[in-house]
């Protein structure tokens, strides 16, 4: 303030003044009242400044009151945030905390109180029911899908989580949808002996690469296109949707999955351990280098064993990669599998398909995007995208887009797509299972393999310590592709008998479907069996707690339990594998018609000198 200012309003001068004033005027006013004054009025113009910018920005965005629709002028809120679309990542844990002091926070201070274990659980021998698994805690389905309970029944009649084929989190199956009316639990006059669980990873964000649909390529398109496009109605939410999805490795929700089906193992299976503390020896898993993979059986491994679980078993490692033989990775060491026309069979299928299932829902959704005019490839992604979201976070918008009957297609399309890229209608389903075929069947008859011949590894199979034979309990960790191959392998032809899948319509009931048979975290359990009503050990095989019929198999009788005899089974197995020819399959020079021109319902290519038609 300066100095003149003051002198001005100086008390004493003040009282000077005063005494001039004509008393029959208004008190001058004061400094101070001047000060307040300045302050309101400046106030006052910054709230009508305020409000003249809202009532000019809301000129150009109206919203009918009646309908509740946005009408949008060109001028302004015409795209959406230039963001829409980007990559969102957090990366945790950071790479250098600052706040990290191991040698202050050990895992073992000791004073760990009583320790003596009890007795092993043995549930699938013991209890008088088995406990079925419904598949989804911690995941929200959408609200548009949730079904009216009527007051006798509690269950509801469309689960979303099931028709999601190889993306869906796996579920106990109903009992007698492979043709068994018999539960996983021991039949009776039986005990279980042994155990070889082959099983999925858990569940994980989208691959690098899609041969149709594909999130991560949808989002990089409207990301790149952010500032020409926006939408309304149903898809409005995508004006400011980022990408949320890493790359292959697991969810927690898909850890979880794993860390359960540890556990769930465990109680029915826990008492096969007393084998190896009789023969003084611990198991010995398998799973693959791949993240996920590794992730997927260190998940089982803590649920199974607990944590430490150090010194409980061994987990042995294979490499997936080109040039390393490995029966959880089969196509590595198949060169025709690296061939789209004979492995990737399922896409021309799918296409097809989505062209019916989803032409509604492209009718409904493409007025509802401008800018960029959607295809029914991006309405398929929009199904994936749900799917992925799901297990990634729990829960997704976009499965709120489509109704029952596009959920309906949508698990079609997963099983036109597998059941000719993996299983029996793809010229390459059978070979690449028969690797573990072979391990299956040298576990099983406690016997190394004869000749390597396939994507067998000699190194590792032919040593007992990386491949210990008179186990009996085998776990092994696979991806979906695999789990199908040696689905088709094996012959189990009760899941072929609809075969061709056809692409114009979806069958009412068909055997094939993908989400019984390689959802996430599925698991396929070889149980042996000891039966007093039976000279000589018997096999079954359970698919998500759902029997079986071995009935495909030469010489495995029909049976209520789906029971084979062990040699029986081994027998047909070993003949299987004499005819598979690998080199063929996998080195010859053969090749396919795309489409229905030529087509397998036994997961083998072509035979020399084959000519179409």
């Amino acid at each position: 303030m300066s100095a003149q200012y003051k002198e001005t309003f100086d008390p004493e001068s003040q009282a000077l003044l005063s005494q001039d004033r004509d008393d029959t005027l208004p008190p001058r006013p004061s400094h101070r009242t001047f000060r307040v004054r300045h302050l309101l009025l400046a106030y006052t113009a910054g709230i009508l400044s305020t409000v003249l910018l809202e009532l000019f920005l809301c000129s150009h965005y109206s919203v009918s009151l009646f309908t509740g629709s946005h009408h949008q002028s060109p001028a302004y809120g015409d795209l959406a945030s230039p963001d829409a679309g980007s990559t969102e990542v957090h990366n945790f844990p950071p790479a250098s905390p600052t706040n990290v002091f191991p040698s202050l926070f050990p895992t073992d201070v000791g004073y760990a109180g009583p320790t003596p274990t009890g007795a092993e659980a043995a549930l699938v021998a013991t209890a008088p029911s088995y406990p079925l698994h419904t598949g989804a805690p911690h995941l929200l389905s959408p609200l548009s899908l949730e079904k009216n309970l009527s007051a006798m029944d509690s269950k509801p009649s469309f689960d979303i989580f099931k028709h999601w084929g190889n993306l869906s989190p796996w579920f106990s199956v109903e009992r007698g949808s492979f043709g068994v009316d018999s539960g996983p639990e021991a039949p009776d006059t039986c005990r279980v002996t042994g155990l070889h669980l082959l099983h999925r990873h858990g569940a994980r964000y989208p691959t690098e690469w899609a041969s149709y649909g594909g999130p991560a390529n949808f989002s990089g398109r409207l990301h790149n296109n952010a500032a020409g496009w926006n939408t309304s109605g149903d898809l409005e939410f995508m004006n400011d949707w980022t990408y949320k999805l890493g790359e292959e490795i697991l969810t927690p929700f898909g850890r979880q999955q794993l860390y359960d089906l540890g556990v769930s193992m465990r109680m029915k299976y826990g008492f096969l351990l007393k084998n190896f503390t009789e023969s003084n020896t611990v198991p010995v898993f398998r799973t693959e280098s791949q993240d996920r993979m590794l992730a997927s059986a260190l998940n089982f491994a803590i649920g199974f064993f607990g944590f430490p679980y150090e010194g409980q078993y061994q987990q042995s490692i294979t490499i997936e990669e080109n040039g390393f033989n490995n029966t959880l990775a089969p196509y590595k060491t198949c060169p025709n599998a690296s061939d789209r026309s004979k492995s990737d069979r399922g896409v021309a299928y799918v296409k097809e398909w989505a062209e019916i299932y989803l032409k509604d829902a492209l009718a409904r959704l493409r007025p509802q995007m401008q800018g960029y005019e959607l295809t029914t490839e991006d309405v398929y992604t929009l199904q994936q995208m749900c799917a992925y979201e799901t297990v990634a976070i729990g829960y997704s918008k976009f499965c709120e887009l489509f109704n029952e009957e596009e959920w309906r297609g949508f698990n079609y399309a997963m099983d036109l797509y597998f059941w000719y890229g993996s299983a029996f209608g793809s010229p390459l389903g059978r070979v690449q299972g028969i690797g573990y075929v072979q391990e299956l069947v040298a576990r099983l008859t406690h016997t190394p393999i004869p000749v390597h011949n396939s994507s067998t590894n000699a190194t590792l199979n032919d040593n007992p310590a990386t491949f210990p034979l008179g186990h009996s309990l085998y776990v092994d960790a696979t991806h979906e592709v695999v789990v199908l191959n040696v689905i088709t392998a094996l012959n189990l032809t009760n899941f072929a008998e609809d075969g061709p899948l056809p692409a114009d319509h979806m069958p009412e009931h068909r055997a094939f479907k993908s989400s019984h048979l390689a959802p996430f975290a599925t698991n396929v359990q070889f149980q042996l069996l000891s039966c007093s009503s039976a000279p000589e050990p018997q096999i079954r095989i359970i698919i998500n707690d759902g029997v079986v019929p071995l009935t495909g198999i030469r010489g495995c009788p029909e049976d209520k339990d789906g029971k084979c005899p062990l040699s029986t089974f081994v027998d047909a197995q070993r003949e299987i594998i004499a005819k598979t020819d690998w080199h063929w399959a996998c080195h010859g020079d053969w090749s396919v018609p795309a489409g229905t021109a030529w087509n397998t319902t036994t997961g083998d290519p072509p035979a020399p000198g084959e000519i179409f038609s």
